[in-house]
């Protein structure tokens, strides 16, 4: 009866109360309060909102439905929204902890278009991306960074709730997205956080307004939580790099953190979202903050945090690098005109490197390490007739490839002359 009147007072429009947000909550993960309940909280959440104060009371109850770590030094972890390509966290998190700052990072596995943080780690032969927490906090410790899936010790109230929204609609509600988002990095710990918030049509959200608003409620969220806050709203309508995939996703990773790839505008964005970090973790000037990430990208020490992070979490770089080296199914599209790359549209290069398995439907669905699109052109770049576009790939057979290299065309735009290309740094919200 006290659950109805609540799912009543929501669906009618006002706002609830803390006790009232926490019960159900509570209700919910330890099952007193059916899915059904939930689903229709959900839902009404999604229709008639929620005022900043019950986000915040959202979040704070999600987030203490399961274990919550406290570290005795300064912590920082970086989330993205999701993206193209977006193997930004295999740099961002490591250079911000060769800068000094401890970096307890929860990620995620993908679900749809692309692979997430910890499907590409995986590609590392012998990597654990699902630590228990107490080796969890012993990576940090050692070494300063870990990157790790959410456990079940971890707001368990999320993963059930998640669960629901995915198959009722209600994915797309700002608040149950900010609750969501930061429960589970509010547990982890880290005590400034940095959101790297994408648009375009490679995102969740595809317009610069919805971005924005949903960047402005997760830096609300964390600083209401007592946590230093900041976020920026990121172009995400052309793929980030060149690799959209899993394996080739790490390679270029580790490029980056060689120096091998000192430039290009994904590079820019790393150095500034690591630098936000560094700078708020260590109330620091931005300028200097970015110097400090600039020097630990060039003399090694973030590729030297990554690798000591993979061999503290049992993965082995040599094999990974054996694994590279085996031959795969290949197929080369090119351009058919002369002229300049004006547009790569990221959500038909994420579709084609689906359709070749470097993503899930399913949360079951396997998925091929190697397959993917790697690409030879950006934005902005001169082509000519004959000029290699990209290059699509898989590892378990060539069936496919073809009607999918046609596909992938389709995703480039070639014009007489285009505009180089604008930074991806859209806004800064802090």
């Amino acid at each position: 009866m006290i659950a109805k009147l609540i799912l009543d007072k929501k669906r009618e429009g006002h706002a609830l109360g803390s006790a009232e947000i926490r019960d159900f909550i509570a209700g919910f993960t330890c099952g007193e309060i059916p899915d059904y309940q939930m689903s229709a909280l959900a839902m009404a959440i999604c229709c008639r909102g929620m005022t900043e104060r019950e986000t915040a009371d959202l979040t704070d109850a999600m987030r203490r439905s399961g274990r919550c770590l406290d570290w005795p030094m300064a912590t920082a972890d970086k989330h993205s929204t999701g993206g193209v390509g977006d193997k930004l966290s295999l740099v961002v998190q490591p250079l911000a902890a060769a800068c000094g700052v401890a970096v307890p990072s929860l990620t995620g596995r993908g679900l749809g278009l692309t692979g997430g943080t910890a499907d590409k780690l995986e590609t590392i032969p012998g990597y654990n991306a699902s630590l228990a927490l107490d080796d969890f906090q012993k990576v940090v410790a050692d070494v300063g960074v870990s990157m790790t899936v959410q456990t079940d010790e971890i707001t368990p109230a999320d993963k059930k709730l998640y669960a629901l929204r995915d198959v009722t609609g209600t994915v797309a509600s700002i608040p149950l997205i900010v609750a969501s988002i930061l429960s589970k990095k509010l547990a982890e710990g880290a005590g400034t956080l940095v959101f790297d918030v994408k648009c375009g049509t490679g995102a969740f959200m595809k317009t610069r307004a919805d971005a924005a608003a949903l960047a402005h409620a997760l830096v609300n969220g964390a600083r209401a939580a007592g946590r230093k806050a900041a976020a920026l709203v990121t172009d995400m309508n052309a793929p980030l790099g060149f690799a959209v995939g899993n394996a080739n996703e790490v390679a270029e990773a580790l490029a980056i953190l060689r120096g091998a790839r000192d430039a290009g505008r994904d590079v820019e964005l790393c150095i500034e979202l690591a630098a936000l970090m560094v700078s708020l973790a260590q109330e620091l000037p931005l300028d200097a903050a970015r110097q400090k990430c600039r020097a630990a990208l060039a003399d090694g020490r973030a590729y030297e945090k990554f690798a000591a992070m993979v061999r503290a979490q049992g993965g082995d770089l040599e094999r990974f690098a054996a694994l590279m080296d085996r031959p795969t199914f290949k197929f080369r599209i090119q351009a058919m005109k002369s002229g300049r790359v004006a547009a790569i549209d990221a959500e038909k290069v994420a579709r084609v490197a689906l359709s070749l398995g470097a993503g899930r439907l399913r949360t079951g669905d396997a998925i091929d390490p190697r397959a993917g699109v790697t690409l030879a052109v950006q934005v902005g770049d001169r082509v000519g007739t004959g000029s290699p576009l990209a290059t699509l790939e898989k590892s378990t057979d060539p069936e496919g490839l073809e009607k999918a290299a046609a596909e992938l065309y389709k995703a480039f735009e070639i014009a007489t002359e285009a505009e180089a290309p604008a930074s991806l740094i859209l806004e800064r919200i802090d």
